[in-house]
């Protein structure tokens, strides 16, 4: 895990970063945006069946039957719900999260942003759940899909939003360089790898537990605009 960190902080550091303007989530390679119609047409096309009644599609994703739940802003998709249409007990959703941790963890694709996320085998869920309101989640990164180099200008600034007001990227040796790649790692963080978030939960519904897959393309998520 160090070696890869630091693989990848080199590669940074030699200027090429992964990174596209249009770069946003995907799921099952079909990227979350466009109209609800358009998503609802992709996602028939890769084998889900669309329910009219209910609004949803069905079908099977990562060997579980699921419900696919699409969420627009503005008649952009935004979020793509993935729920498990059948419930379990405590016992058997406390695995299933902690395999879904693992399965996320050995992704390449995916960055976490917590650590340690399993839950501990002797931990009652439903009593922290209910009595203390405690929340089950997993949140990743997904990364970008094609590598483009970061331009001059947005680590100049990275720079400056850092308090390195008038110094460019360029003008930085190499190991200004390789001390300055966490203010470049955060840059990115907060500009491009938050708009493209996978995260998934436990949802309880009085002793029944299902998995809630969760995937974001925050650029079109609702920021206010209609205030």
């Amino acid at each position: 895990m160090k070696m890869r960190c630091f693989s990848f902080l080199m590669f940074l550091m030699l200027g090429v970063y992964a990174f596209a303007q249009k770069d946003v989530t995907q799921f099952l390679g079909i990227p979350v945006d466009g109209t609800k119609t358009e998503m609802v047409q992709k996602l028939k096309a890769k084998g889900f069946k669309y329910n009219s009644a209910n609004g949803w599609l069905e079908g099977e994703f990562n060997g579980r039957e699921v419900w696919l739940l699409i969420v627009a802003n503005s008649n952009k998709v935004w979020r793509i719900a993935v729920w498990d249409i059948w419930a379990t007990d405590e016992a058997n959703i406390k695995f299933r999260f902690n395999d879904l941790c693992r399965q996320f963890s050995k992704n390449e694709k995916y960055a976490p942003l917590n650590d340690n996320p399993e839950i501990p085998e002797e931990e009652k869920i439903g009593y922290e759940m209910l009595v203390n309101n405690k929340r089950y989640q997993s949140t990743y990164y997904q990364s970008p899909k094609d590598a483009t180099a970061l331009s001059e200008e947005e680590r100049t600034l990275a720079l400056s939003e850092a308090g390195l007001k008038g110094t460019s990227w360029d003008s930085l040796t190499l190991e200004e360089k390789i001390d300055q790649a966490p203010v470049l790692v955060y840059y990115m963080a907060d500009k491009y790898w938050s708009k493209k978030m996978v995260w998934f939960m436990i949802s309880k519904d009085a002793n029944d537990y299902r998995i809630v897959i969760f995937y974001d393309n925050e650029y079109n998520h609702a920021d206010g605009e209609d205030l």
